[in-house]
């Protein structure tokens, strides 16, 4: 006795259900395998982009370091070249007030500069001119001041006047300068 009515078909263990399912099993573990590939390749050149940039940091500061080191030389070579440029400045304006210091009448023959002080030969017509003309303004400038007269040839006094500035005295003096230029910015 037949309980059906169709024939039975052959069955399979692949039926087109199972294998639909095989296949869309198959696409998700391949998406997910190319995933977590790709995400080992992005890691592996993020640590390389990160190894890179370490490197590049790494040459920058030694790189900002020699910067550091130039600027700091340029600006000692800049100090030492104003305070040279002021030296030179204030030497120049003190050659030039020592010579208008000197009367027509008292010639200079040398003149030499000390550290804290002057010494200067020279030729006057008598020691009363080198005395009020010469000596007054020496006095006012230096702590101390000595004068020797030799006679000359020609009738006229040959002198050589030395002339020391006490340094101690040169402190008070500066101080006493920029008090008085202060006060004088603040008026």
């Amino acid at each position: 006795m037949k309980y059906t009515f169709i024939s039975p078909r052959k069955k399979s263990i692949l039926s087109p259900e199972m294998l639909l399912l095989f296949i869309f099993f198959g696409i998700t573990l391949s998406m997910l395998f190319m995933t977590y590939a790709f995400l080992l390749f992005k890691e592996h050149r993020f640590s390389q982009d990160k190894e890179e940039s370490i490197r590049q940091l790494s040459e920058l500061s030694i790189s900002q370091d020699e910067m550091q080191e130039r600027i700091r030389f340029i600006k000692e070579e800049k100090q030492l070249a104003e305070r040279i440029y002021t030296q030179n400045t204030v030497l120049k304006d003190s050659i030039s007030n020592l010579f208008d210091l000197v009367p027509q009448r008292i010639t200079l023959s040398e003149a030499k500069l000390l550290k804290n002080g002057l010494i200067l030969y020279g030729i006057t017509p008598n020691q009363d001119i080198y005395n009020f003309m010469l000596q007054a303004p020496l006095r006012s400038i230096f702590t101390s001041t000595y004068s020797s007269f030799f006679p000359a040839e020609n009738g006229w006094l040959r002198f050589v006047s030395t002339n020391y500035i006490d340094e101690n005295d040169l402190g008070k003096k500066n101080l006493k300068q920029k008090v008085n230029e202060d006060l004088n910015n603040e008026n």
